[in-house]
């Protein structure tokens, strides 16, 4: 009988949707499909991260803690990443310019789109414009360091 009383609970703490937790941990954002981004996530390393792929997988295009005002040209992170990058990340340090603004073209120009330290990462741009119109996925030239006053559209 308790073993019945015992399953009769669970069951019914489980339908209302406090039975045990899930096995998989989000370190960062809430999208639960992003298990890839989950396990490359850094910790806070001062970095900004970019992939060519969907959920952080596929190809890196770059990793830095700086600016970067030319994506395709070396020197700046990234190189020959221009309209490559489909799944982002902000590892950077909290506090002062912890957010990194995304332009649609180089030498921050044209629109911007933001990522905050506290999404941790975009791990699909598809559906994310950047304030002067155009999708965000495969549309990336530079980025920056800012603080959230800088930005007025954000990557989700």
């Amino acid at each position: 009988m308790r073993k019945f009383a015992t399953t009769v609970a669970v069951l019914g703490l489980t339908a209302l949707g406090l039975g045990l937790p899930a096995t998989t941990a989000h370190a960062a954002g809430s999208d639960a499909q992003a298990t890839v981004c989950n396990s490359k996530w850094p910790g806070r390393n001062g970095n900004v991260y970019a992939w060519d792929a969907l959920d952080c997988q596929g190809s890196p295009l770059g990793v830095t803690a700086g600016n970067d005002s030319d994506w395709n040209a070396a020197g700046g992170g990234f190189a020959n990443a221009w309209d490559r990058a489909s799944s982002v990340m902000n590892a950077g340090y909290t506090g002062g310019n912890d957010v990194v603004q995304f332009w649609f073209w180089q030498n921050y120009e044209q629109g911007y789109t933001c990522l905050s330290p506290n999404e941790y990462f975009a791990d699909n741009l598809t559906d994310n414009s950047f304030t002067n119109g155009p999708v965000v996925d495969d549309n990336i030239r530079s980025h920056r360091w800012v603080t959230a006053g800088s930005c007025a559209r954000w990557l989700t």
